[in-house]
């Protein structure tokens, strides 16, 4: 994130078990957590996608952002694998390689993203989020 010159406030809380409870560690709302998700697009081709905490991956509208027929989501160790992240932990931010990033349209305001570690979070405002990311924005999402 500082490579980025990317502004950022570090929060610091124990595992959490739920959206509700992450949101409150991080004194943010549940929309404002934005999870991190890789996936899959072809052999050895991934990509990260932002999506807001009460929200999921819509996706035919993926798709169809992509241009591709079919995606899927790696299982925990691949996900690990191609990030250097674990599950619950994976940041756009120094992962093992720069994977392309769609941020879903409603990553904005003040959003809380994981930062590498479980109970690790870093606060920034959500459109320098998108710009560092240099991030492809789209609707990509339903409600929860």
């Amino acid at each position: 994130m500082e490579a980025a010159g990317l502004a950022y406030t570090v929060t610091r809380h124990g595992r959490v078990s739920s959206l509700e409870e992450a949101a409150a560690a991080r004194g943010v709302e549940p929309a404002a957590i934005i999870k991190t998700i890789v996936v899959r697009r072809a052999e050895e081709d991934y990509l990260l996608v932002l999506v807001p905490g009460d929200r999921t991956i819509s996706w035919p509208r993926l798709r169809a952002l992509l241009g591709v027929s079919r995606l899927s989501m790696p299982d925990a160790a691949t996900a690990r694998e191609v990030t250097g992240y674990e599950r619950g932990t994976i940041t756009p931010f120094g992962a093992l390689r720069a994977w392309p990033v769609v941020a879903d349209e409603r990553v904005s305001g003040t959003v809380s993203i994981g930062a590498g570690a479980h109970g690790v979070a870093a606060t920034v405002d959500g459109a320098a989020l998108v710009a560092a990311l240099d991030a492809r924005v789209a609707d990509v999402t339903d409600p929860a």
